[in-house]
C-alpha cells in the first residue's frame, strides 16, 4: 500500500476501545495523542520554536538604551622616579610622584541607538514571523508524523483481516487434506493428488506465518513511532462498520483545495518567507540612511597620591557627560545596493516557492481524489466478486467431497476466492484512507 495509506481511518478509528488484560487497545487517537506528546523529533522542533522566542525577547530589548558600569584599579611602582616630575592622575595633575601608587577609576555609561534606519524595529518583526515559521515547522512535523502513524496503523488493520483470511484459507486446505486422505483410503483419490492437497496446505499455513509475520512488523514500526520502547503486548482498535465508510460520498478537489489553502501550515510558512522577504528589503535599504545615537556617562577616580580623603576624592573628580553621534554612509563600495538587490531576488525566490508549495498541494489533493474514486470502484466490483467466488467455491467444495471435481479444479477455485477476497480488503481501506485523506486536508483536524 502506497502513500495513500495516509492519516486513514480518521472517522472509523475514533471509537473508544476496551482494554483487555492482556494489552491495551490503541486507537488512531490514541495513538496521535502519545506520539504528539512523546514523539523526538516532534519535541525538537517545539524547541526550536522556543529558541525563536527568545530571539524576539532579544530584539525587543535591543530597543531600549545599553547601560554599564565599569571599574578598574592599578598598582605602579616606578623606583626612579624624575625628580620635579609631575604624573596625571585621572583628570588630575600630581607635583609629587610616589614609588608606589595607586588609582582608581568608577564609571557607568549609557548608550542608544535613536535612529538606525528602522532597522531594530523591523528585526523585531523579522524575529516574530520567524517565530511563527517555527511553529508551522512544528506543525508540519506534527502533520507528516499523524501521516506517518496513520499509515502504519491501517496497514496493522489490513494485516489484521489478512491474517484471519488466511488462517480462514488453512482451515478449508486442513479439511480439503483430511478429506482428500479418505478417498486414498477408499481408492477414490492418487497419492499424487492427496500430494497436492498436502502441499497446498503446507503453503497456506506458509501464509498464515508470513501475514502473522507482517502484523508483527507493522506493529513494532508503530511502537518506534510513538517512542515505546516497554515489552508490553502492543495491540490496535479494529473498526466495525468499514464497508459502510468505503462507500461515502468522495470530496470534491476543488473544495479540499480552498479549504487546504487556508489551513496547511505548509502554504502559511511558505506566504510568511515572502512577509519576511519583504522585512529584509526595508532592512537592507536601512543602509542608505543616518544613523543617530545617544550617549551619557558619569566617571570619578581616586589615587593614593592625594592627600584627600578617598570620599573626597571622589567627589572632586567626578564628572558628567552626554553627547550624540551621526553617522552618514557616503560611499559603501556598493554593499547597500547589492544587499537590496540580493533581497529582491530572495523575494522573487519565496514567491516562486509558494506557487510550487501551492501546485504540489493541488496535485497531492487531485491525487487522493482520483485513488479515492478509482478504490471505491474497485471496491465496489470487488465486492460482486468475492461473492461470486465464494459462491464458487461452496459449490466446488461440496462437489469435491461428492468426488464430482478433481483436486486442480477445487485449488483453481479457492485461489480465485484468495485473490478475491484480497483485493477487496485492499480496495476497501485504500477508499476509506483517500476519502479520510481528503478530509483531513480539507479540515485539519482527526475526527
Amino acid at each position: 500500500m502506497n502513500k495513500a495509506i495516509f492519516i486513514s481511518a480518521f472517522a472509523l478509528l475514533m471509537a473508544a476501545a476496551p482494554v483487555t488484560a492482556e494489552a491495551k487497545q490503541w486507537s488512531l487517537r490514541d495513538c496521535i495523542d502519545y506520539a504528539l506528546r512523546n514523539n523526538i523529533t516532534l519535541r525538537k522542533t517545539q524547541l526550536q520554536r522556543l529558541s525563536a522566542v527568545e530571539d524576539v525577547k532579544q530584539s525587543q530589548a535591543a530597543l531600549l538604551p545599553s547601560l554599564s558600569a565599569s571599574t578598574s584599579h592599578n598598582v605602579s611602582y616606578s623606583p626612579w622616579p624624575e625628580t620635579g616630575s609631575y604624573m596625571v592622575a585621572g583628570s588630575k595633575v600630581q607635583t609629587t610622584v610616589d614609588k608606589v601608587y595607586y588609582n582608581g577609576s568608577y564609571g557607568v555609561s549609557a548608550n542608544w541607538t535613536v535612529w538606525d534606519g528602522n532597522q531594530n524595529h523591523n528585526q523585531v518583526k523579522l524575529n516574530k514571523l520567524a517565530e511563527q515559521q517555527a511553529a508551522l515547522d512544528s506543525a508540519t512535523t506534527a502533520n507528516t508524523i499523524q501521516e506517518q502513524i496513520a499509515q502504519l496503523f491501517v496497514q496493522i488493520l489490513y494485516s489484521k483481516e489478512a491474517v484471519e483470511v488466511n488462517r480462514q484459507t488453512l482451515e478449508t486446505s486442513k479439511k480439503n487434506e483430511e478429506r482428500g486422505q479418505e478417498f486414498l483410503k477408499v481408492g477414490s483419490m492418487s497419492k499424487a493428488d492427496v500430494a497436492q492437497l498436502t502441499a497446498q496446505r503446507a503453503q497456506d499455513e506458509y501464509a498464515v506465518v508470513q501475514a502473522e509475520s507482517n502484523l508483527r512488523e507493522y506493529k513494532r514500526q508503530l511502537k518506534q513511532l510513538l517512542q515505546i520502547t516497554d515489552e508490553e503486548e502492543f495491540d490496535v482498535v479494529v473498526p466495525a462498520t468499514t464497508d459502510e465508510m468505503a462507500l461515502q460520498a468522495v470530496p470534491g478537489v476543488g473544495a479540499v483545495y480552498e479549504s487546504a489553502l487556508a489551513i496547511r501550515p505548509e502554504i502559511r510558512n511558505a506566504q510568511l518567507g515572502v512577509q519576511t522577504s519583504d522585512l529584509q528589503i526595508k532592512m537592507a535599504k536601512a543602509g542608505w540612511q543616518p544613523t543617530v545615537g545617544l550617549n551619557a556617562g558619569v566617571s570619578t577616580n581616586t589615587t593614593s597620591m592625594s592627600d584627600n580623603a578617598w570620599g573626597t576624592q571622589l567627589k572632586n573628580n567626578f564628572s558628567l557627560g552626554a553627547g550624540f553621534t551621526v553617522s552618514i554612509p557616503l560611499l559603501d563600495q556598493r554593499k547597500t545596493r547589492t544587499a537590496v538587490n540580493k533581497a529582491m531576488l530572495q523575494k522573487q525566490s519565496y514567491q516562486l516557492d509558494l506557487q510550487d508549495k501551492q501546485t504540489a498541494l493541488y496535485s497531492t489533493i487531485e491525487n487522493y481524489w482520483l485513488q479515492a474514486v478509482n478504490n471505491q470502484a474497485q471496491f465496489k466490483s470487488a465486492r460482486v466478486s468475492t461473492q461470486s467466488a465464494e459462491t464458487s467455491y461452496e459449490l466446488l467444495s461440496e462437489q469435491f467431497r461428492q468426488n464430482l471435481k478433481n483436486i486442480i479444479e477445487l485449488m483453481n477455485g479457492k485461489d480465485a476466492l484468495l485473490k478475491a477476497q484480497q483485493a477487496e480488503l485492499q480496495a476497501k481501506y485504500l477508499t476509506i484512507l483517500n476519502i479520510d485523506m481528503l478530509k483531513f486536508y480539507q479540515s485539519g483536524t482527526v475526527r
